[in-house]
């Protein structure tokens, strides 16, 4: 699981002659740790953020927004023409210039790079996740993104199986990724929750993988510096009956 952040990235309508009631500005952030959530947001973007905030949490940088799948971000726009339904069943015919709107115009709206001939070649429209505010006429743009692992909550378990995949990464070197298991003891494995089994394994060194923490090459999981700087600072912020026990996965 993540943690997730909310960041105002832009104003699309007009700021000057429809400013923030909030005093939002570009590069406020709330975050989400897994438990509750840090900052000030407006309270007409809040409900449009916990959706997205909750999918972010489970999924990570996975998350796309399903709209991202549709083809037409890629096409440009089109004139009405009856004569060519013949040709595409509806009556379209390709307008092959890219129009540029001008500021505050509605068009704003769409995801930046979509409607553009030549088309934008890298498939990553939407693959973002934003919300705007419902007031059109500031339309504050706010986006979200999984930052690092979530570490609070009923997450906590799970990150303290993670740091130790990362402390048999240290302490042993390079291992084979389907071979870390094999590295924690019958008690290690079952009796600690969440115990742990091939399928949860992969899972968790997947997210390890998403953040940097981990790398692989050809099958060899390797902890990386920032897995090793990640490492170091929860170890250092450990009450000391849980660093003791934490220090035996190095055996």
């Amino acid at each position: 699981m993540f943690k997730v952040r909310a960041i105002v990235v832009a104003f699309l309508g007009n700021e000057e002659l429809y400013p923030c009631h909030m005093g939002h500005k570009v590069g406020d952030e709330v975050i989400f740790d897994g438990e509750s959530y840090s900052g000030r947001l407006c309270p007409d973007v809040w409900p449009l953020i916990a959706t997205k905030v909750s999918a972010l949490h489970q999924a990570g940088p996975r998350y796309v927004e399903w709209a991202s799948y549709y083809p037409f971000w890629y096409c440009p726009p089109s004139f009405a023409d009856p004569s060519k339904k013949k040709y595409d069943g509806l009556g379209y015919r390709c307008n092959l210039n890219t129009i540029i709107p001008p500021p505050h115009d509605m068009a704003n709206l769409v995801p930046p790079d979509s409607f553009r001939w030549p088309p934008h070649d890298t498939r990553d429209i939407l693959t973002t996740a934003t919300v705007t505010c419902p007031d059109g006429r500031t339309s504050m743009v706010v986006k979200l993104e999984a930052f690092d692992l979530s570490e609070k909550g009923f997450d906590t378990p799970f990150f303290r199986r993670q740091m130790a995949m990362l402390l048999k990464l240290q302490t042993k070197g390079d291992l084979q990724a389907d071979g870390i298991l094999a590295t924690f003891t019958k008690s290690q494995i079952e009796d600690i929750y969440p115990p742990l089994s091939a399928i949860l394994a992969q899972m968790l060194l997947e997210e390890l993988i998403l953040m940097g923490y981990v790398a692989i090459q050809d099958g060899t999981a390797s902890i990386t510096a920032k897995g090793n700087d990640k490492l170091r600072d929860f170890q250092s912020h450990l009450p000391d009956d849980d660093r003791e026990v934490f220090a035996r996965y190095q055996q």
